[in-house]
């Protein structure tokens, strides 16, 4: 089973890059979409402190309008007609992006330039290793492999800095 959620995830991670992102949700198994998602944003993240440090002093503010536009379009499939595992799925991926924008709105507003911030490795990242086929998740100097922990497709309470902790 874990073997079958490593290869999923990885898929997922390659796959995002040729499809919507609408598509890419519909298509895939929760577990896999909220972790997978998870990969993408730290990446997205990085590619973001990368532009940083090239002196794109925008990249933050950029990628904040891009999870704004994601969110948006999350909200528009809530609207639309969603079998009810599917609803779940894009409700609880709102939260997480929800959370993440919070999260990198903090970052613009603290005026963070590295991903050497604390405000940035405080943060719970999550990655994908090539060469060891694994997911890690990241906090602070902490490196620990991704063990398929999920909380099942259930709703979940809203990300606050107390939940946080």
């Amino acid at each position: 089973m874990r073997e079958g959620m490593r290869r999923h995830i990885a898929e997922a991670v390659v796959v995002y890059k040729g499809h919507s992102r609408e598509h890419w949700v519909l298509k895939l198994m929760a577990q896999v979409v909220l972790t997978a998602s998870q990969i993408l944003w730290s990446a997205d993240m990085y590619l973001a402190f990368e532009r940083l440090a090239e002196g794109f002093e925008t990249a933050l503010r950029d990628y904040n309008k891009k999870q704004i536009a994601q969110l948006n379009s999350l909200i528009n499939m809530l609207l639309g007609e969603l079998n009810p595992g599917d609803r779940q799925k894009i409700m609880t991926l709102c939260t997480i992006d929800v959370h993440a924008k919070d999260v990198v709105s903090k970052l613009i507003a603290q005026k963070v330039g590295s991903v050497q911030a604390f405000g940035w490795v405080s943060q719970l990242r999550h990655s994908w290793d090539e060469e060891q086929n694994h997911c890690f998740i990241k906090i602070c100097n902490a490196q620990f492999h991704y063990s398929n922990e999920y909380l099942g497709n259930t709703p979940r309470l809203v990300i606050t800095p107390l939940t946080d902790r």
